[in-house]
C-alpha cells in the first residue's frame, strides 16, 4: 500500500494524506517524500488540526508505542556445534552463562539447556535472563555474534520464542492482545516460512483456527468469546485449551509471569530476533488500550516504526507476499 501511494502520480500533500491515514508520523512521511518535518507537520495540521489523527492509535503516538516497559527474554533453538564450545565462547565475549540439564527455572544469567524436540547433531537450546531495553539487546547482539561465529545451524524443527514480563498487564489487556494477535494472524503469517504459518506446527498452533468459518475468521464471534472471559485461566482455556503449544502462550504466565510468543522459526541472526522484538513490543503496548478493527494489514504497519514496516515488506518479498 505504501509503495503504492508513493507511487502514484499526485502532488506530496495528497501522497502525505494517504500516508497519514494509514497511521504513518510526521517523521515517517518526511522521510519517505524526502521533505523537510515542517512540510510535513504543516499538512498533518492543515488535516487533523493541532489534535492527533483520532484513527491514529487513540491519541498514543506511534512513537511511544516503542518505549520499552517491560522486561524481554528469549530461547534460541539451534544445533551442529558441541556446548562446551559454544559456552566458551560466549564467555569470551564476556557473557554470563552456564549449562544446565533441561529445566524452565528463571535465571539471572544465560543457560544452555537440551531439548528434545531439536532435530539435529549437538543441539541445544540457549535461554536468557530478563534483559531490558536497547542495553538488553546489545547483550544480545553479542550473543548472535557469537553463535554466528561457531556457524550455530538451525533447521525447521527450531523456534525462536520470546517472553515478555506481563506483571501488572492487566485482563483487559490480555484480551485486547490475544485478540489483535488473532486478527493479524494471517498477516503476520506472511513474514514466517511455512512451518510456522497457519496450523502447520504442532508447537506453535493457530490461535485462530477454530473461529474461521470456511476460509473467514469470524472476527465476532473471536471477540465475543474473549471478552467474556472473567480470569486469564479462562482465557487460556478458550484459545489455547490450557496448552503452552500456541503461537500466543498464556500458560507462561504461571511457570514465568510472561507472555511467551513462540510463532517465529529458528534463526541466530540479530536482525531477525531484534526486530521481532521490536514488533511484539508495540503489540504490547498498543494492546494495553486499543484494538484493531478488522484484518487489515495497513493497521499493524501503523503502530510500526518506518524500519520495521522496511522490515516486515522484505520478509513478506521473500515468501511470494
Amino acid at each position: 500500500m505504501i509503495e503504492q501511494i508513493l507511487n502514484q502520480n499526485t502532488s506530496k500533500t495528497n501522497k502525505m494524506k494517504q500516508l497519514f491515514e494509514l497511521g504513518l508520523t510526521r517523521k515517517q512521511v518526511a522521510k519517505l517524500l524526502n521533505v523537510n518535518y515542517g512540510f510535513a507537520h504543516n499538512v498533518y495540521v492543515s488535516i487533523y488540526g493541532t489534535r492527533r489523527n483520532p484513527r491514529n492509535l487513540n491519541q498514543n503516538s506511534n512513537d511511544q508505542l516503542g518505549a520499552w516497559k517491560r522486561t524481554f527474554g528469549v530461547e534460541i533453538e539451534a544445533y551442529g556445534v558441541p556446548v562446551d564450545i559454544v559456552l566458551a565462547k560466549l564467555r569470551e565475549a564476556g557473557i554470563n552463562v552456564n549449562a544446565e540439564s533441561y529445566n524452565h527455572i528463571d535465571r539471572d544469567y544465560w543457560k544452555i539447556v537440551s531439548d528434545s524436540s531439536i532435530q539435529g547433531t549437538n543441539s541445544f537450546e540457549l535461554v536468557s535472563p530478563p534483559l531490558r531495553g536497547e542495553q538488553g539487546l546489545e547483550e544480545l547482539r553479542k550473543v548472535c555474534e557469537v553463535l554466528v561465529r561457531v556457524k550455530a545451524k538451525v533447521n525447521k524443527s527450531c523456534g525462536l520464542h520470546v517472553h515478555f514480563d506481563a506483571r501488572g498487564y492487566s485482563l483487559d489487556s490480555w484480551k485486547r492482545l490475544v485478540y489483535n494477535y488473532i486478527l493479524m494472524e494471517s498477516e503476520i503469517d506472511k513474514m514466517m516460512p511455512e512451518s510456522r504459518r497457519g496450523n502447520n506446527n504442532r508447537y506453535c498452533r493457530s490461535l485462530s483456527a477454530q473461529y474461521i468459518m470456511g476460509l473467514v475468521l469470524n472476527k465476532g464471534l473471536a471477540r465475543r468469546k474473549i471478552f467474556e472471559c472473567d480470569s486469564l485461566e479462562s482465557l487460556s482455556g478458550e484459545l489455547t485449551y490450557r496448552s503452552r503449544y500456541f503461537k500466543v502462550n498464556i500458560e507462561s504466565y504461571w511457570r514465568h509471569k510472561t507472555v511467551e510468543f513462540r510463532q517465529h522459526s529458528g534463526t541466530v541472526e540479530f536482525e531477525k530476533i531484534s526486530n521481532w522484538i521490536r514488533i511484539l513490543n508495540r503489540l504490547m503496548n498498543f494492546s494495553e488500550q486499543n484494538e484493531f478493527q478488522n484484518q487489515d494489514f495497513n493497521l499493524l504497519t501503523g503502530i510500526l516504526s518506518l524500519n520495521l514496516i522496511n522490515y516486515i515488506k522484505q520478509r513478506r518479498a521473500k515468501f511470494g507476499f
